[in-house]
């Protein structure tokens, strides 16, 4: 009879221990299979001029940093301050890919609060964030010189993560 019951109760246990391990995450803290990897290859539209196009191609040679965004996402607005930042300091280009969004709603944004990015990609139908494995907006890729893929930060950048985690790495990778 006791046996009939130890069994679920145990069950419980295990699960109540899952749970706290779980709990105990941070959720912003999504691995990327992509880190180590060369960044997936694509060529899209720019979003200021359709007929012209962008491929990671064009940036081999160069330290770099993909920030995937979009004009209805609250926190790329955050982050936009801080992006404004980096590129007025001139110490890595970044490259925008506009995710799921409107072109106009896109263009919008970058005219009233400022554009930080050296290019602006378009990615409408969001086929270059399935390849990259994005999970939400917004999400950067910091990109070395032989396009490998070397960090991934998920949700708006902030200036302490830019400062102590994002700005030492592009030193550490522009000297290699």
């Amino acid at each position: 009879m006791k046996a009939k019951f130890l069994i679920p109760l145990l069950a419980f246990g295990v699960l109540v221990v899952f749970l706290a391990m779980g709990l105990g995450l941070n959720p912003r803290d999504v691995p990327s299979p992509l880190i180590n990897k060369p960044a997936p290859a694509f060529k899209v539209p720019q979003l200021e001029n359709p007929e012209t196009h962008f491929s990671p191609e064009e940036m081999k040679g160069k330290v770099w940093i993909l920030n995937v965004w979009a004009s209805w996402c609250v926190s790329c607005r955050e982050e936009h301050p801080v992006l404004m930042e980096l590129a007025r300091a001139n110490i890595v280009p970044v490259v925008g890919l506009d995710y799921k969004d409107q072109r106009k709603d896109g263009l919008n944004l970058l005219k009233r609060s400022g554009n930080p990015y050296s290019v602006v990609a378009f990615d409408a139908d969001g086929r270059v964030g399935i390849d990259y494995g994005v999970y939400g907006v917004p999400e950067s890729y910091l990109i070395d010189k032989q396009g490998m893929i070397r960090y991934k930060h998920t949700g708006p950048i902030s200036m302490e993560a830019l400062q102590k985690t994002i700005l030492p790495l592009v030193q550490e990778l522009k000297k290699s």
